[in-house]
């Protein structure tokens, strides 16, 4: 079992974090002035840090899924149109009905309009071009969602170089790897915490430092999975994976109603509430996934987008038990 499913299993979505916006973390206003320095946590270690992890897993596993869908149709390409159209549809709807800070509607824009082309692009010119394309967004466009492309063509690449394979052979290289990042990491972590929002350059190195965390997050990740933790990080993380789809919409659906609860828009809530509510979601979603998953093998939404992906139904299987 992987760490994380939907990258390994198509079914699920690689998209999820703790931002303060409705727990997406999607770009959030910041007023201006406001010094984002050591007394905000959350703008140095989580604010734009989860997305870019997402970004390039979604990367890898449709490079994956491409791989997985050449074995067993000729026309593997079409099988990735649909399920990139499905994924619009359901972004589209989420936004319109529920939130408007939705990453589902650019994550299959962007596919459909960058990394499904790529895949007739030898792996050279696709880890070429995500060479290009980050720091490109990160100078002209201070990050955020400008990254997306790059990521998505780096995780591409990665797989198609068979990168993956060898990082989640080694210990060494992802060690090695997180303390490079780590040291890049820090002074810009510093640079970022002087800034303020109205600086010329406060947005790139929020965005660069982003990118860096990201990494060292995942390599801090790889190493714990190589050691005797590695059987309860897989319990926790793996039924929320799985159902990765079905939590991001679900998590959604109870920020807001909470809100009605407590009051406030999510974003105004304090730094102690954000935490909480985070806390008390992720705990119910894992309770639900985790349940779920003992009776079929993924999530009600995630069999939904396999019935768009193959556009037949598929049936629902259960989990086979000893």
């Amino acid at each position: 079992m992987k760490i994380f499913p939907p990258v390994l299993k198509p079914e699920g979505l690689t998209k999820r974090s703790g931002s303060r916006q409705a727990l997406t973390d999607c770009p959030m206003h910041i007023p201006q002035g406001r010094v984002i320095g050591l007394i905000d946590p959350m703008g140095l270690l989580v604010e734009q840090r989860f997305f870019p992890i997402f970004s390039l897993l979604f990367g890898i596993g449709f490079s994956l899924l491409l791989s997985s869908a050449a074995d067993r149709t000729a026309r593997p390409r079409l099988l990735l149109l649909r399920r990139l159209l499905a994924l619009l549809a359901i972004g589209l709807a989420h936004h319109v009905l529920l939130w408007q800070g939705d990453i589902l509607t650019i994550y299959a824009i962007v596919g459909l309009l960058v990394l499904l082309p790529s895949t007739w692009l030898p792996r050279w010119a696709v880890a070429g071009l995500a060479a290009a394309l980050i720091p490109t967004s990160l100078i002209f466009a201070g990050g955020f969602f400008a990254v997306v492309p790059g990521l998505f063509l780096l995780g591409s690449a990665l797989t198609r170089y068979g990168v993956i394979d060898l990082i989640e052979r080694s210990t060494r290289v992802p060690a090695v790897l997180g303390l490079v990042l780590a040291a890049v990491a820090a002074p810009v972590l510093w640079w970022q915490a002087g800034s303020q929002s109205g600086d010329p350059d406060f947005s790139l190195s929020f965005a660069v430092a982003g990118l860096l965390l990201a990494g060292v997050y995942i390599c801090a990740l790889l190493i714990l999975l190589r050691t005797p933790l590695r059987p309860a990080l897989q319990a926790v993380f793996a039924p929320l994976g799985q159902m990765a789809l079905t939590n991001y919409l679900t998590a959604t659906i109870l920020v807001l109603a909470i809100s009605h609860v407590i009051g406030g828009l999510p974003q105004n809530w304090s730094l102690t509430t954000v935490f909480l509510i985070a806390a008390a979601i992720l705990t119910i979603q894992w309770l639900f996934s985790a349940l779920w998953l003992r009776r079929y093998r993924q999530g009600p939404l995630e069999w939904l987008w396999r019935w768009a992906t193959w556009a037949h139904r598929p049936p629902p299987t259960p989990t086979p038990h000893p």
